[in-house]
């Protein structure tokens, strides 16, 4: 197992591709800790998932967007299990319209979430990394943040301000052998996608060179590579998961 009895942390873990995330973690020998924002009966599923595998879960309700709450998060993950070896900033949200009826709350609500909750979250869990000179972190952006979005100016920069933010902390803290790389999904089979109507799919498909919309999973075969030692002499690079919609 890649990743047997390390320690990680995803956010915004019990659905999509977070969900995903989690059990390719515990799947690879990891105990893992999730956040989640609302639902308490998908976390309980979800941590089940991760003890029917022979691996501990952690799950716990929070908003990324608290610093204080960050802090806490990284306090009671190595209260509970001694350690942590992986970081995987996934939790983000969308306001998506156009820019003249977006308010402030929309563009607020986005970046505080999306890209201070990655700074949050990754600047509690940088102490533990430098001190034990190891870790691994991924972060999750978009296409939106590589080739922007009409109607996503909000979640465009926030998902672009991730891959700034991960290329100059991945030079930071290089020489404490800690390694920072990114993610970019393109459109994915999740809760989001699955509302949209058929013929808007079936256009979508048309798109994109391979014909097909992402699976979770492609999301965390990739994430899995760059969290392995197979990817030790990779950091500072974002990965785009799009089936080569933007080639």
């Amino acid at each position: 197992m890649l990743f047997q009895d390390k320690v990680a942390i995803v956010t915004g873990g019990s659905r999509g591709i977070g969900k995903a995330l989690v059990l390719m973690l515990a799947q690879e020998g990891a105990n893992v800790a999730f956040t989640y924002a609302k639902s308490v009966e998908d976390a309980g599923k979800l941590s089940l998932e991760i003890a029917k595998l022979g691996r501990k879960p952690l799950a716990l309700q929070m908003d990324v967007a608290d610093f204080d709450k960050a802090k806490e998060l990284i306090e009671k993950v190595k209260e509970h299990f001694g350690r942590l070896d992986i970081l995987v900033n996934n939790a983000g949200i969308i306001r998506d319209k156009a820019l003249m009826m977006m308010t402030k709350d929309d563009w607020r609500e986005v970046i505080d979430t999306n890209l201070t909750g990655t700074f949050n979250v990754t600047r509690n869990a940088i102490v533990t990394f430098l001190k034990q000179k190891s870790g691994a972190i991924v972060n999750i952006t978009s296409v939106s943040g590589v080739a922007g979005m009409s109607r996503q100016t909000n979640y465009a920069a926030s998902k672009a301000g991730i891959i700034g933010f991960t290329k100059s902390l991945a030079k930071e803290v290089a020489p404490y052998n800690i390694r920072v790389n990114a993610v970019a999904p393109g459109f994915i089979e999740t809760d989001m996608i699955s509302g949209l109507k058929d013929e808007y799919k079936e256009e979508l498909k048309k798109k994109i060179p391979l014909s097909r919309l992402g699976k979770v999973e492609d999301v965390s075969a990739a994430a899995k590579f760059l969290l392995s030692e197979a990817a030790n002499f990779i950091t500072g690079q974002t990965i785009i998961i799009d089936g080569g919609l933007f080639i």
